[in-house]
């Protein structure tokens, strides 16, 4: 896997190679809690399955969440006849926190995690982590709401789920369809980079990374599932949406005012062609483009609405003075965020100054305009003013653009010197000597391997 990647990236997404013999390619974690029953059937069939189907060695990790009855037994012996199966334990509950421990110190390159009961069918499982191995994406999901899934389960949850992810979409802009299926996957080398960043360690920690990962501008894949709901499924429905709402309102806040670094992992792998210099194309030109003229296009409108509607009040030259000044700060601030992808409050008080001198100049040609209209004709008609203004915009469209790409949003990736200098992130994989000595800065986190002949004090006696 390449790694000649510039400092604060990831290295180029690639297809993995080769593992040595024993490596295995894919580590797929059940987190599980208080789950003696449903345990040894269910690791014993994704086993089965894992070595009929799947091509590459594998791992399957058992991860305790301080379970409290035979649990840690029932995981300890499958660990003992099954070479694949290993387990681990942690001292506190919760979903995300059992994910994080065990992917943070995994040397598989592709991770992945499923829910105990198996309600999403196997035969999805190569296909949400073949885009992995191939390098084609950085993360994969199962999707129950995708048009092309098959799911059994009843009105309540259905209801739920789909309220949540609207929730998601109004909220946090998520465009991927279903955030809770538990059926995930993540390219280790990627997880390394993203979890830090991950806040939960609950039911919320999967949308969480979701959302990030998404807004960093990493490809997430979806796998239409078949899914069959789990009758006996101890989830407390209440109280994790209570929680997920909660880490809405977190992450939309953080989102709002900039304070995740995620320029630390934006669009770093594979060769995204938004990214090669095109000779006498500036960088992002098209896209920049297409953006600018929607978001001029909405403004034109706003303006002549503001304009008519003070034109009712005022004079046409105070009108057009007022309708200006309103739409040119609403314009700046959409072209700062959606045309040039200019995210936090970083510059934005500058940036206004530097649009309202913008401004200025639009000011002075519509102006120019109206005064010639009025010196050609004494009245001139309402819709002959329209006209004469949407032409004057024009030319100060295409002006204001100039001075927006070249002045007051310059692209300055390559001439900023405190990016040039931010510190490179260590994307070395995770091997089992190093994951030994890694230092956890809390003890309860620190995952401890169960052996076969290890007893719990709280075995039935």
């Amino acid at each position: 896997m390449r790694t000649d990647s510039s400092p604060g990236t990831l290295p180029a997404r690639e297809h993995l190679p080769a593992a040595p013999a024993g490596t295995p390619v894919l580590d797929v974690v059940i987190p599980v809690y208080n789950e003696e029953k449903d345990l040894q059937p269910c690791v014993r069939r994704l086993y089965e399955h894992l070595d009929r189907t799947f091509p590459y060695a594998f791992r399957i990790t058992i991860a305790d969440n301080a379970s409290t009855d035979t649990t840690p037994r029932v995981a300890g012996r499958l660990a003992a006849q099954i070479p694949e199966v290993t387990t681990v334990r942690l001292e506190q509950k919760g979903r995300g926190r059992a994910l994080r421990a065990v992917w943070s110190v995994s040397d598989a390159p592709v991770l992945a995690y499923m829910d105990v009961d198996l309600s999403t069918d196997l035969n999805a499982l190569l296909p949400l982590v073949a885009p992995l191995i191939s390098g084609h994406s950085d993360l994969a999901i199962g999707s129950r709401l995708a048009r092309s899934s098959r799911v059994v389960r009843g009105p309540k949850r259905e209801f739920i789920s789909r309220a949540y992810n609207l929730i998601l979409r109004g909220s946090l802009q998520a465009r991927f369809s279903d955030a809770q299926c538990g059926f995930k996957a993540i390219r280790r080398d990627v997880a390394q980079v993203l979890l830090p960043l991950v806040e939960d360690t609950g039911w919320f920690f999967d949308t969480e990374m979701l959302v990030l990962a998404e807004r960093a501008g990493l490809r997430i894949h979806e796998v239409p599932v078949d899914w069959v709901d789990d009758p006996d499924s101890t989830v407390h429905i209440v109280r994790t949406a209570t929680d997920d709402l909660k880490g809405v309102w977190r992450v939309g806040r953080a989102l709002a005012t900039g304070s995740l670094p995620l320029d630390r992992i934006a669009r770093p792998f594979g060769d995204d062609p938004r990214d090669r210099d095109i000779e006498d194309v500036p960088k992002g030109l098209a896209r920049q483009l297409v953006g600018f003229c929607v978001v001029g296009a909405l403004s034109t409108l706003f303006y002549l609405l503001l304009y008519s509607g003070f034109r009712v009040l005022s004079g046409s030259q105070t009108a057009n003075a007022l309708a200006l000044l309103v739409s040119a700060v609403a314009n700046t601030a959409a072209n700062r965020r959606l045309t040039f992808g200019v995210r936090g409050r970083g510059g934005a008080v500058r940036h206004q100054a530097q649009g309202l001198v913008v401004f200025g100049i639009g000011l002075a040609l519509t102006s120019g305009s109206l005064a010639a209209l009025n010196a050609a004709t004494s009245e001139p008609a309402h819709s002959t003013e329209l006209a004469v203004l949407v032409a004057a915009n024009l030319a100060a469209t295409v002006l204001r653009f100039l001075l927006f790409r070249a002045w007051v949003f310059p692209d300055r990736r390559e001439d900023d010197p405190a990016r040039a200098a931010s510190p490179s992130y260590d994307t070395t994989p995770f091997r089992a000597r190093e994951a030994a000595d890694r230092t956890w800065p809390d003890a309860t986190l620190q995952p401890q391997p169960v052996r076969p002949h290890d007893s719990d004090s709280r075995d039935l006696r």
